[in-house]
């Protein structure tokens, strides 16, 4: 894929492949790269897939396809400078090749689908027991096997403590360790995922609650003119969407059930919007009656503040006239859609679609109220 003028400066991207270890490819598999989507989602495994000229007498054909260089586990980082800011996109391992053949010249293709490197978690399923770990700290112990691949960690402990209590239980576990872990985020009102970068070769596996404070990345303008930056923004209040979650707990003695009040969200969800929406929903949690308080309570806020965002807001924008690369899971604003959706929102998900030539986004937005709580927004 060679350079193209976007906006002010270049974009380029840059394509790294091999084992574990990896390397920049070859100049003949970049001029081979036809097209490149990524995808990152708060609370989802990122994916990705990369199609290639599939020459006859290409270097891909006659050598790498038939070595495999491109076999399922390769390894694959893709980065992208815009306006000499580079940004790691992406770093993963294939899962999948497929090779469409044609008559016509130039019409073989290579298709590549992988996954980030979360993938890694979820080969092999194993038995453990954690008698003395509180939730993070067996988070933590999961993630210290991929230091290999340059992974680091970023945990924050739970909300609501949960101390280990031997005599009492002990926790277990089955299955991957990517369900485990994702299992502990949602019991907590957490989310688990990979951060590419900041340079190719390394990342950081977070697991803690949406970053949903810090600084905005530049403001999504739409409907002012010259100043816009995407085209068409499309917001949307679901009603259904938040819940009121109904926990109950009981005495071990006494064998008496008491409701436990509503959790304050605050520290999970930071309000973004003025105006926040009612629950119209109430679930009754089953099984919290033979837990502990401490993760009956966790249990609840958890419930309480996934389904907070009643508002999503959906869009695409050209990175040539928006400038920037919009990140996911942060947060970024709102200008022009009127004072009920404008404001800050929490960036859900983005997908990368690059061919040469252009570079275009697809996002989606969400947040838990209505009307800013600011009346200024990063430009």
């Amino acid at each position: 894929m060679p350079d193209e003028p976007i906006g002010a400066g270049p974009v380029h991207l840059t394509l790294h492949m091999g084992a574990r270890l990896v390397r920049q490819v070859s100049p003949e598999v970049m001029e081979a790269l036809l097209s490149a989507q990524i995808t990152s989602t708060a609370g989802e495994r990122g994916g990705f897939q990369l199609a290639f000229d599939l020459t006859k007498r290409g270097l891909i054909a006659t050598r790498l396809l038939p070595e495999g260089y491109f076999d399922p586990k390769s390894r694959v980082i893709v980065t992208i400078t815009v306006r000499g800011t580079t940004t790691v996109l992406l770093d993963g391992l294939i899962v999948r090749q497929e090779v469409g053949a044609s008559n016509r010249p130039g019409q073989t293709t290579l298709t590549v689908t992988g996954e980030d490197l979360t993938l890694l978690m979820d080969l092999e399923e194993r038995a453990e027991r954690y008698p003395s770990l509180a939730p993070s700290q067996r988070v933590e112990r999961i993630l210290a096997r991929y230091a290999g691949y340059g992974i680091r960690t970023h945990i924050i402990r739970e909300q609501v403590p949960q101390p280990p209590r031997e005599r009492l239980r002990v926790d277990c576990r089955t299955g991957t360790d990517l369900q485990y872990v994702n299992d502990l985020a949602r019991a907590n009102g957490y989310t688990f995922y990979l951060v590419p970068g900041p340079v190719p070769g390394h990342s950081t596996a977070f697991w803690g609650p949406e970053l949903r404070l810090g600084l905005r990345q530049h403001a999504l303008n739409v409907n002012m003119d010259s100043n816009s930056t995407v085209d068409q923004l499309t917001f949307a209040y679901d009603g259904t969407a938040r819940e009121e979650p109904q926990a109950r707990v009981q005495d071990p003695l006494t064998r008496d059930a008491r409701l436990l009040p509503q959790p304050d969200i605050g520290p999970l969800r930071p309000p973004l919007g003025r105006r926040a929406t009612p629950a119209l929903k109430r679930r009754t949690l089953s099984g919290t009656a033979k837990k502990e308080l401490g993760q009956a309570q966790a249990e609840a806020l958890a419930r309480a503040a996934t389904s907070a965002d009643a508002i999503s807001g959906s869009g695409s924008l050209d990175v040539a006239r928006h400038g920037y690369v919009l990140r996911p899971r942060e947060l970024v604003g709102v200008r022009g859609s009127g004072v009920t959706y404008d404001g800050d929102y929490y960036v859900k998900s983005v997908t990368h679609n690059l061919r040469p030539g252009s570079y275009q986004q697809n996002f989606t937005l969400s947040r838990e109220g209505l009307i800013a709580r600011s009346t200024t927004v990063r430009p």
